[in-house]
């Protein structure tokens, strides 16, 4: 197993979390405040983004570190992207 040992790439990533976790917090208050259903959806699907943004960000860490080999970094993405 191999964690984030780059400091600069663990504060991205973590500032990446926050701002998705933001706009996970403005869509519960769109629906406990009756938004309209499309804009509900839009905003999902950025934080959908965001999250999958944070993934790859993620991989790209691991790669750049060169702790796992490449079947085990391609395993990784077939099983979880």
């Amino acid at each position: 197993m191999t964690v984030v040992r780059d400091p600069a790439r663990k504060r991205a990533l973590v500032l990446r979390l926050k701002r998705a976790e933001g706009q996970l917090r403005g869509i519960q208050n769109l629906i406990e405040n009756d938004a309209d259903c499309e804009k509900v959806a839009q905003q999902l699907s950025a934080a959908r983004k965001a999250l999958d943004k944070s993934f790859f960000s993620l991989v790209g860490c691991v790669i750049a570190q060169g702790d796992v080999p490449a079947d085990e970094v391609s395993e990784m993405l077939s099983k979880y992207s």
